[in-house]
C-alpha cells in the first residue's frame, strides 16, 4: 500500500485544499533543511531510510552520456528545484539526475498569484510561473559551496524575491546536474543572446549540464526565440563561451509543426549540441476533462499558462518518435511529458528517448514512482529479451 497516494495526496489534493504554490514551497523548504543537514542526525537517518525506500539500481539501467555516469535513466525535471535549494538529496529519492532551474540571469518574481493549479481529473497541472527564481549569481554561489564537504550556510543581500535570499547549501550530490537556463523577463528579444549568456558565464563550472530553454509559454515573446534567425546567435555565443565543452541541449515546445522542429534540429547539429529535450508544457487545451479552474472560476481555455502531465504524453512521445528519426538516433533525447508509470517510461525510450524526465507524475504518484519506473523498466527489458537499456532505444521507431 502506498500512504502517499492512499493517504496523504487526497488529504493535501481534496482535504485541506491548500494551494498548489505553496505547498511546492514548504515541501521545497523541508527537502532544503534535509539537503543541508543530512550528514547530522536525526536528518542522516530520515535520508538514510528515503535511500533505503526509494533507491533502486540495476546494471541494466545505467549509461554513460556525454561522458556523464547515469545510474539510471529516470531524472527530476526542471521547475521544481528551480534554485538548487535542495540539490543535495535528489539521488536520495532514486533519480538517476536533475536538473536546477529554470533560473535566469536577473532574479525575478515571477508572474502574479495565482499562477499553479491542480487538473485532478486530467492528472495534469496549469502553470504560469514565470521564471520566478532568485537569479544565475545566487544559483553559482548555492553550487560552488556545494563543492565543500562541509554544508555552509551564507546569505547574500541584492534584489532577490524579498530583497534577500538565504543560501542553504549542501555536499554534491553523486548524480549528474542539469542547469536549466531561461531568459529574463526584463531582457528585450533582441539581447537575448546576452542575457543567456551572463548566466552561462556564471554557472559553466558549476552544471554538468545545460538546457536553453526557449520553450516556456510563460515569459512574453520566448518561444518565439525557437526561430532558426532568433535561435542561432544564442547558441552561438553559448558554445563559444563552451570552454569546458560542457553538454549544452536545447528544450523544444511541444506545439511546434514539424517543420520548426527539423529547423531547430539542423541549428542544433550544425552548432554540435548535446541533445533535445521533448518537449515543454502545452498551450492547448482540446481534450481536457477540466473546464472550470475552480481557484478563479474561469474556464481554463481562458487562464494562460502551460499544461503538463497526462495530457502531453502522447504529444511529447510523437515529438521524441519524430527528433529520433530525423537525426538517426544520432542526437540524444530526453524525453518529458507525461511520465508516470514504467510503461509510459518504456514508451518514450523505444521512440528514441535515452533517459526521461518527469514533474508533475512526481506530484500524483508520489515519491515511490522513480522506483517503480525503474523496476518496471527492468522488467519490460526482460521481457523483451534485451540485456540493456541502451538496446530499447529507439526500439518501436524502426521502419
Amino acid at each position: 500500500m502506498d500512504i502517499y497516494q492512499t493517504g496523504i495526496r487526497p488529504l493535501l489534493f481534496s482535504g485541506l485544499k491548500a494551494d498548489p504554490e505553496w505547498l511546492h514551497q514548504q515541501t521545497i523548504k523541508v527537502f532544503s533543511w534535509l539537503s543541508q543537514n543530512r550528514d547530522h542526525d536525526p536528518p542522516h537517518w530520515l535520508y538514510q531510510q528515503i535511500q533505503n525506500a526509494y533507491c533502486f539500481e540495476h546494471p541494466c539501467l545505467k549509461q554513460k552520456l556525454w561522458d556523464l555516469e547515469v545510474t539510471n535513466p529516470v531524472g527530476l525535471a526542471a521547475g521544481f528545484d528551480k534554485d538548487g535549494l535542495a540539490a543535495g538529496i535528489w539521488s536520495g529519492f532514486g533519480f538517476g539526475f536533475a536538473e536546477l532551474g529554470t533560473v535566469t540571469l536577473q532574479p525575478q518574481p515571477g508572474n502574479p498569484r495565482p499562477r499553479l493549479f491542480r487538473l485532478p481529473l486530467d492528472e495534469a497541472a496549469l502553470n504560469r510561473m514565470g521564471f520566478n527564481n532568485q537569479g544565475a549569481a545566487a544559483m553559482a554561489v548555492r553550487l560552488e559551496a556545494m563543492g565543500d564537504k562541509q554544508a555552509i550556510a551564507t546569505r547574500v543581500k541584492g534584489q532577490g524575491n524579498e530583497g534577500s535570499s538565504s543560501l542553504l547549501v549542501a555536499d554534491r550530490p553523486n548524480i549528474p546536474l542539469g542547469i536549466n537556463l531561461g531568459k529574463s523577463k526584463l531582457t528585450p528579444l533582441e539581447s537575448a543572446a546576452a542575457d543567456y549568456l551572463g548566466s552561462f558565464r556564471l554557472l559553466k563550472d558549476w552544471g554538468d549540464y545545460f538546457v536553453v530553454n526557449v520553450s516556456s509559454p510563460n515569459t512574453p515573446g520566448l518561444r518565439s526565440l525557437q526561430a532558426t534567425e532568433q535561435l542561432e546567435p544564442i547558441l552561438q555565443v553559448l558554445q563559444q563561451e563552451n570552454d569546458q565543452r560542457k553538454p549544452i541541449l536545447i528544450k523544444i515546445a511541444p506545439d511546434l509543426e514539424w517543420e520548426a522542429i527539423a529547423d531547430i534540429l539542423n541549428l542544433a547539429q550544425a552548432h554540435q549540441l548535446a541533445g533535445i529535450i521533448a518537449t515543454n508544457t502545452t498551450i492547448r487545451r482540446d481534450g481536457l476533462k477540466t473546464q472550470i479552474i475552480s481557484k478563479t472560476g474561469k474556464p481554463v481555455t481562458e487562464e494562460a499558462g502551460g499544461i503538463s502531465g497526462a495530457p502531453l504524453r502522447q504529444r511529447s512521445t510523437e515529438v521524441i518518435r519524430f527528433v529520433y528519426r530525423q537525426t538517426q538516433g544520432k542526437l540524444p533525447i530526453i524525453g518529458v511529458g507525461g511520465v508516470f508509470t514504467a510503461e509510459d517510461a518504456w514508451e518514450k525510450i523505444t521512440a528514441g528517448a535515452s533517459l526521461v524526465q518527469v514533474y508533475t507524475g512526481w506530484i500524483y504518484e508520489g515519491p515511490a514512482m522513480v522506483r517503480r519506473i525503474l523496476e518496471g523498466l527492468v522488467q519490460k527489458l526482460e521481457e523483451h529479451g534485451l540485456t540493456h537499456l541502451h538496446e530499447a532505444i529507439g526500439l518501436r521507431n524502426v521502419d
